[in-house]
């Protein structure tokens, strides 16, 4: 084989370091962009909160506001919703007090206010004010201690207190405490804790074991009820003990002896004969366990709240709706006019080191302002699209793709889906993510298309307009579909009834 050189022109597509940096920033959701805004801050000299509105350029951004129709909505472009009044940010630096917990969580979603940006050094300018510190220590009152949050253990230790027990007894009865789980229960035996202990003393064992099962007696009397079970059937007879002596408390402490697959397919027949007591008895028993709470402790566990901040606002305004960005979820960032003048006017050695970092700081303002202006160019065309829902709810939902709102606003699907992806649109029917206004189609004896969101809702008002003692099978729901004009499989109700989390028929089913 000869070897030669030739030449080849080819195209390859290159991202910059600001064309990465957008593109992450792009698809980060609001706590997430919140906590790179502070990273950033700690980082880059150059990069401070702005205390006040400063000119916002356009950065070449013209498509902000889409076309609407004015009979059916009215939009708002960006250019009001990025300056916000300096108020609404004079927290921004309450770095050196100790807020309470729920303000410590509503910052950490929230940010520190809007994206103000400037063409020029000159026009960053304003003197670097301090920031305020509006919170004190003596501002935490009694209330705000007590509301401190309490777990399980604490709540059962507290109670210990109580009780009078010897220090073995006492020792056991904290083993004990400590060693439940979340719900409340005890998963180890008692034999397994005692050996943990013990080791191979035969009779240490036994008489750990032997404090164990005092111990737990003690425990299993103490609220919750029904905390310190080994079962689920265990937990229920607890509480049932609290419950009223009669013919239904009997037959559900009876039923919880029995296999729980009994139970939950709710075979009253079965039932009937093994616990020895009349039908009718039996569904009142089943009635009154169902009350119960088949995970005492979890009442107890200190949740993480997932608190919804929405990246835009839909609101009525005259005869339509009105699109903007959330002001409280976009960060207020502008370039410290000091060093950026200090810099220009002092170039030495190590200046180009500072001028990369200024120029990082510009991209990043720069970037954060095209986020939002994305965001928003994107939600006017879900809402322009999806203007029956604004109006009518979610039966009204119509079939959209990625690939229509990319085709519209001239962007890839790709970016489409980041836009769409963490972000939340606040509308008169709820709080929803973009993605939510997406959904397949499903076809209409008439050629049409139906949304498939739409169809979930249909689901949702069969369900929940049904007879209890006949609930509906998946094949009858298909069946109702089909008289409303949608095609729509049992297989697919199956699935978006699990979508839904509505239990099957026989589940749902009242005795």
């Amino acid at each position: 084989m000869k070897q030669g050189l030739s030449l080849r022109v080819s195209q390859h597509l290159a991202l910059t370091p600001q064309l990465q940096q957008s593109i992450r920033l792009l698809q980060l959701s609001t706590l997430e962009l919140s906590q790179e805004v502070e990273q950033m801050l700690d980082e880059n000299p150059f990069l401070e909160v702005a205390e006040e509105a400063a000119p916002r350029e356009d950065f070449g951004l013209g498509q902000v506001d889409t076309p609407v129709s004015q009979e059916t909505r009215e939009f708002e472009s960006t250019t009001d919703s990025i300056a916000v009044s300096a108020e609404d940010t004079g927290a921004a630096g309450q770095n050196d007090a100790e807020p309470s917990s729920e303000a410590k969580l509503e910052e950490s979603w929230e940010g520190d206010g809007s994206v103000d940006t400037a063409p020029d050094d000159n026009e960053w300018g304003g003197d670097a004010t301090p920031r305020k510190n509006n919170n004190d220590d003596s501002d935490v009152d009694a209330t705000e201690l007590a509301r401190s949050h309490e777990s399980l253990q604490d709540h059962l230790h507290r109670q210990a207190l109580s009780l009078r027990l010897s220090p073995e007894g006492k020792a056991a009865l904290h083993f004990l405490i400590e060693s439940l789980n979340d719900d409340g229960y005890l998963e180890d035996s008692l034999s397994s804790l005692a050996a943990g202990l013990a080791g191979d003393d035969l009779e240490q064992l036994e008489a750990v074991e032997h404090e164990f099962a005092v111990a737990l007696k003690l425990l299993q009397h103490m609220e919750p009820a029904g905390v310190g079970a080994r079962n689920l059937a265990e937990c229920l007879s607890l509480q049932l003990l609290d419950c009223k002596n009669n013919d239904e408390t009997r037959a559900a402490i009876a039923m919880c002896q029995q296999p729980m697959e009994l139970l939950a397919k709710r075979d009253v027949k079965r039932l009937s004969q093994l616990c020895g007591f009349p039908e009718a008895v039996i569904k009142g028993a089943i009635g009154l366990i169902g009350r119960l709470d088949p995970k005492p402790g979890r009442r107890f566990v200190n949740v993480e709240r997932n608190l919804i901040v929405p990246d835009v606002l839909v609101v009525k305004s005259g005869r339509g709706f009105k699109v903007s960005l959330n002001s409280d979820v976009m960060p207020r960032l502008r370039v410290h006019d000091i060093y950026a003048n200090a810099l220009k006017q002092n170039k030495g050695q190590g200046g180009q080191a500072l001028q990369q970092r200024l120029q990082e700081a510009r991209w990043f303002i720069k970037n954060i302002q095209q986020r939002f202006d994305t965001i928003l160019r994107v939600s006017s065309a879900i809402v322009e699209r999806q203007k029956n829902f604004f109006t009518h709810g979610e039966l009204a939902m119509r079939p959209l793709v990625l690939r229509e709102i990319a085709d519209e606003l001239g962007l890839h699907e790709s970016t489409i889906s980041r836009v769409t992806t963490a972000k939340y649109m606040s509308t008169p029917f709820g709080t929803f993510e973009l993605k939510y206004f997406f959904g397949s189609a499903l076809g209409t004896e008439t050629g049409g298309n139906a949304s498939s969101t739409a169809v979930r809702a249909l689901i949702k008002q069969f369900v929940a307009s049904e007879s209890l003692k006949k609930p509906l099978s998946d094949n009858q729901i298909s069946e109702m579909l089909k008289e409303q004009g949608i095609e729509c499989a049992r297989r697919t109700v199956a699935k978006y009834r699990e979508a839904l989390r509505i239990a099957p028929a026989n589940l749902r089913k009242s005795l």
